[in-house]
């Protein structure tokens, strides 16, 4: 297990060094001049070449690429040009960990309602909970972000008064922006959990077991979910990476100070260092996101293990 996880490590090496790469040529072909963006439009000429020779915008592009890829070896993901702060001091110290505190709460939200959903609808298959619950989550699949959380704010802070609209000053807060991503995430999980626990319950080990004496119940806990689990984490994997890679929609909606809006802003403002610093934030996380959901693929079903 070790040997394959330093394996999966390294793999991310190359794929990181490559999305870099990519951002790195989409900004600097749509970006216009880096140091026009610093000291703004009535900067002197002077002055411009003076700050393209300080933060070595003169180097050919290559040169300013194998720069920031050694400058991040060493923690350093440049300075803002909107700002003229570090971005790594920004998105460590205030955005991701504002992002962090809405995936946790949307990820509880989605799970409390999606798995007990999803496990119930399969065993009561064809009745009206069933339709209900698969229902709900096709609202939640197809209802765009920016209408349910615009809805959400329209309802229980306009008309209603409970929460605030905006902002990230304390628990109330985060309720909105939570439930919206939390619904949203939870459709996904929901009808993946209602479909594999559908072919799960079709197999021979389980009418083995219900013929054995084992309750339906016991059938379900004990041999069906946990068979049944892995397209569920797979799914699970990935609205966990997508929330720490920031709802870039929901975090604009609700002015939630985190990494999807720190995006928006820094890709108006034709902030480049700022918008490679998210881009590799949001690479390492689902990478390592996927990592360990094929950990967890192993405890789930051992025969995993067995073939890594």
């Amino acid at each position: 297990m070790l040997k394959y996880i330093i394996k999966r490590l390294l793999a991310m090496i190359p794929v990181l060094l490559g999305v870099i790469l990519v951002v790195f040529l989409i900004m600097s072909m749509t970006n216009g001049d880096a140091a026009t963006i610093i000291l703004g439009e009535t900067a002197s000429e002077e002055a411009l070449e003076a700050v393209r020779e300080e933060w070595g915008l003169n180097d050919p592009l290559p040169v300013q690429y194998v720069r920031y890829i050694f400058n991040l070896c060493r923690g350093d993901f440049g300075t803002s040009y909107r700002t003229g702060k570090a971005v790594a001091d920004e998105i460590f110290t205030n955005r991701f960990p504002a992002t962090l505190r809405l995936a946790v709460a949307a990820l509880v939200f989605s799970l409390i309602l999606a798995l007990p959903l999803g496990i119930f609808a399969a065993i009561k298959q064809n009745t009206w909970f069933d339709t209900i619950s698969m229902v709900i989550s096709l609202i939640g699949n197809s209802m765009p972000a920016f209408w349910l959380a615009l809805l959400a704010i329209l309802l229980f802070s306009v008309t209603l008064g409970w929460f605030p609209a905006t902002g990230a000053e304390g628990f109330k807060s985060l309720i909105l922006p939570a439930l919206t991503l939390g619904f949203m995430h939870m459709a996904a999980i929901a009808r993946t959990t209602r479909s594999s626990m559908l072919e799960t319950v079709r197999q021979d080990y389980i009418r083995t077991a219900r013929s054995k004496g084992v309750s339906k119940m016991d059938t379900i806990m004990n041999h069906a979910l946990r068979n049944a689990m892995i397209p569920t984490l797979t799914v699970i994997g990935i609205q966990v990476g997508s929330l720490l890679g920031g709802a870039v929609l929901t975090e604009t909606v609700f002015s939630w100070p985190g990494m999807g809006r720190y995006l928006v802003l820094s890709i108006q403002g034709r902030d480049t260092p700022a918008v490679l610093g998210c881009i590799v934030v949001f690479t390492v996380c689902f990478s390592l996101v996927n990592l360990f959901v094929d950990i967890l693929y192993g405890f789930v079903d051992p025969r995993i293990n067995a073939r890594n």
